[in-house]
């Protein structure tokens, strides 16, 4: 019997950016008389499944965008006589749907780290339930991943989580409804061993694949001084502690390694964390702008982002502090006109980001868009094909809408049309080139930062949602290409004797 974990896919590229690190994470909880996990990333290639025999355990990890494909590889792999799990943040937000659609014997809500383990070690002693609810597990409980699995020639970064949980309450991210306000973080200790390992493998870019790698900021701390919470205020002066403690031992590991992160605007007005994030290479953070107007950060719930000239002066602070950006931005907010659009990239060029992505207003399950939007369905639904738009990713992507939320003032081959115009305006090579020779003098930089923008550009909008069908193929193959060419560009040469720097707390014990 032997296990499979799968990330499905329905478009595959051969390369891919980033390793989903839950694959790993899953494989570092599968008892070891199961032998190691046959991991399957469908983003790299298509699963074989003929592959799969009687008795096989076929686990399926899927968030809403793979859920079909997700359902239709459960189907396949439970006519092969497997035993098929699923779990993901889709799982946990939609069990019903998935023992509906799926052939599926059993699922796992909330973190797998630790329910996983448990789940089949009761398929083997022949009493498997027919739901595990893994909850949220606190910080010290997160599992590292089995990266020794990592076919290592096939991504450009690798990813390390520090901390999961986001304090905001965005109305478009569910993450704060599905891994809860409580920023739950691991010690730095085990990071650090995680980045280590990573680097012997060859990996020198890594990314802090957290919520929000600033889970408290100076005005939680002002909040709690002002309130008298000293409970409150010794709970966020740890966290934050901790936080420069990994920072400070990221900063001696070899110079070669640099962190990509995702943060929130408010870090921009905290020149200590932001020193610290120099000092320890984050050289890139993905920071969520959304929208370049007052009116669509008040429609999002993210009115504590600055726009205009302030929200340039914010981002340009990263860039003082070797913090380069990929500012994201939402189109199709019902604030946006068609002026939207050129403002937008006109905003993102005048800021410098580094990178930009721009994507279509979709209600995801989880979060405060999608409840009010299936409200509103509710009165008048639109159905198609039999599918209530509100479960759109039933639907196959050549017939899902590129605007779920019908806009007051725009069509949707317009808000299409505006969005796929942003994406070829920012990264067009006269704009990438001259942004790439801003940053960086070296020929072989400046290669790598075209190649990456490309490979960015065909993976995540030639794709998308924003782009017609006609034209998905012929990017997947442009996708193939500048992967293949990138990968070289990201690695280094291993280092397996690299240890780990000792932490502070070793310090103080050896002073002792």
């Amino acid at each position: 019997m032997r296990v499979f974990l799968v990330n499905p896919s329905d478009r595959s590229f051969g390369t891919a950016i980033i390793t989903p690190r839950w694959l790993f994470v899953l494989a570092g909880s599968t008892p070891g008389h199961y032998g190691d996990p046959i991991i399957v990333d469908e983003t790299l290639e298509q699963m074989d499944v003929d592959q799969i025999r009687p008795g096989d355990v076929v686990g399926i990890g899927i968030h809403t965008g793979n859920a079909l494909r997700g359902y239709e590889l459960s189907h396949k792999a439970k006519e092969r006589g497997a035993t098929v799990i699923f779990g993901g943040i889709h799982t946990t937000l939609f069990p019903e749907e998935v023992f509906e659609r799926a052939a599926v014997d059993s699922l796992v809500k909330g973190d797998g780290d630790g329910a996983w383990g448990q789940l089949l070690a009761d398929h083997a002693e022949g009493r498997m339930e027919r739901q595990y609810d893994g909850g949220r597990i606190d910080g010290d409980q997160f599992l590292p991943a089995r990266w020794d699995l990592l076919p290592a020639d096939r991504y450009m970064m690798a990813s390390v989580q520090t901390v999961r949980g986001c304090p905001k309450h965005c109305s478009f991210c569910s993450v704060w409804r599905t891994d809860g306000q409580k920023p739950r973080q691991r010690q730095s200790e085990v990071v650090v061993n995680e980045v280590v390992e990573l680097r012997r493998l060859g990996f020198r870019f890594i990314v802090l694949a957290d919520d929000n790698f600033y889970p408290v900021t100076l005005e939680d701390i002002r909040l709690a001084k002002r309130q008298n919470n000293e409970q409150r205020l010794a709970e966020l002066m740890a966290v934050r502690e901790e936080r420069f403690e990994l920072m400070r031992r990221l900063a001696e590991l070899p110079n070669d390694i640099m962190f990509f992160t995702q943060i929130t605007m408010e870090a921009a007005g905290d020149e200590e964390y932001l020193k610290a994030m120099d000092k320890a290479r984050v050289r890139g953070a993905l920071v969520g702008v959304e929208s370049v107007t007052p009116e669509g950060l008040k429609a999002v719930y993210k009115d504590f982002n600055e726009t205009g000239e302030g929200l340039v002066r914010r981002l340009k602070k990263f860039r003082e502090h070797n913090i380069h950006i990929l500012g994201s931005f939402i189109f199709g907010l019902p604030t946006d006109d068609q002026d939207t659009f050129k403002a937008t990239v006109d905003l993102a060029q005048e800021a410098d980001a580094a990178f930009a992505q721009f994507v279509i207003m979709t209600p995801f399950p989880g979060t405060v868009d999608f409840l009010r939007w299936e409200k509103e369905q509710a009165k008048n639904p639109t159905i198609i094909d039999g599918i209530p738009i509100t479960r759109y990713w039933l639907l196959p992507a050549h017939k899902r809408p590129k605007l779920a939320m019908p806009h007051p003032t725009m069509s949707e081959e317009e808000v299409r049309s505006g969005t796929n115009d942003a994406w070829t305006r920012f990264y067009s090579v006269g704009s990438t080139w001259k942004r790439g020779a801003s940053r960086v003098t070296r020929l072989r930089s400046k290669l790598m930062y075209l190649v990456i923008s490309k490979v960015y550009l065909h993976m995540y909008a030639k794709t998308g949602v924003a782009t017609d069908s006609a034209r998905r193929s012929s990017a997947n193959g442009w996708a193939r290409w500048f992967g293949k060419r990138a990968i070289p560009l990201f690695k280094a040469a291993p280092m397996p004797n690299l240890q780990a720097p000792p932490s502070d707390s070793a310090f103080m014990a050896a002073g002792d």
